[in-house]
């Protein structure tokens, strides 16, 4: 798809974490849930990834941390406490170093944000599961559930676009999901789907960034 506008009008930047900047193991985790339960996947799986809940925390409900934590162990069937919970999370992950740097490059030549498809739970834990990131995103690395709604939905990218006060037609966003990607551009923003740092790279510079 084409990405040129005018190159140099590009203003903001907003990345993706998991499958952009981390390597995420939805399977480790689910091993250690079934390690730390002594239950078997089919017994939780399904109430809290496949039941629509996850995706209602993405959305900001449960609205808290504390609210997210007590209705993952209630469908887990097993008492966990946020430190456990941040360890598992951060286990699954594994930084992308090519990514991150590419990352850091566009932060440093224009603003930017992180954005990504998660509830309350993941935004307090992101010194734990995601320190590489916050070095560059800082306080602009954001989860779903602070919009009140998640990708693909238009209206997140518009939220957050509204907040830094960037238009989203020079709002440059990267995601590894095809459908996160015709949300964006649904928005006005330029979008690129993510699927190598070289690909990665091509676009940045056609949009003028020195990388």
């Amino acid at each position: 798809m084409p990405l040129i506008r005018d190159a140099k009008a590009v203003t903001f930047v907003v990345f993706d974490m998991d499958d952009v900047l981390y390597d995420f193991d939805h399977e480790l985790r689910i091993a250690a849930l079934e390690r730390l339960t002594g239950r078997g996947r089919e017994t939780f799986e399904h109430a809290i990834w496949d039941s629509g809940w996850e995706t209602a925390a993405e959305a900001r409900d449960p609205a808290t941390p504390e609210a997210y934590l007590a209705g993952f162990a209630e469908r887990l069937g097993y008492p966990i406490d946020a430190p456990t919970w941040m360890s598992i999370r951060a286990a699954m992950m594994r930084p992308r170093p090519a990514a991150l740097v590419l990352a850091n490059a566009a932060a440093e030549q224009a603003d930017a944000a992180l954005l990504t498809n998660n509830g309350m739970m993941l935004k307090q834990a992101l010194p734990v599961c995601a320190p590489e990131m916050l070095d560059i995103f800082g306080e602009k690395a954001h989860v779903s559930a602070e919009f009140g709604a998640r990708k693909p939905d238009p209206a997140v990218f518009l939220r957050l676009c509204e907040r830094y006060g960037h238009d989203p037609r020079q709002t440059f966003f990267v995601d590894d999901r095809p459908e996160n990607i015709e949300g964006a551009e649904a928005a006005g923003l330029i979008a690129h789907l993510y699927e190598t740092p070289d690909g990665l790279r091509k676009a940045m510079r056609a949009l003028d960034f020195e990388v």
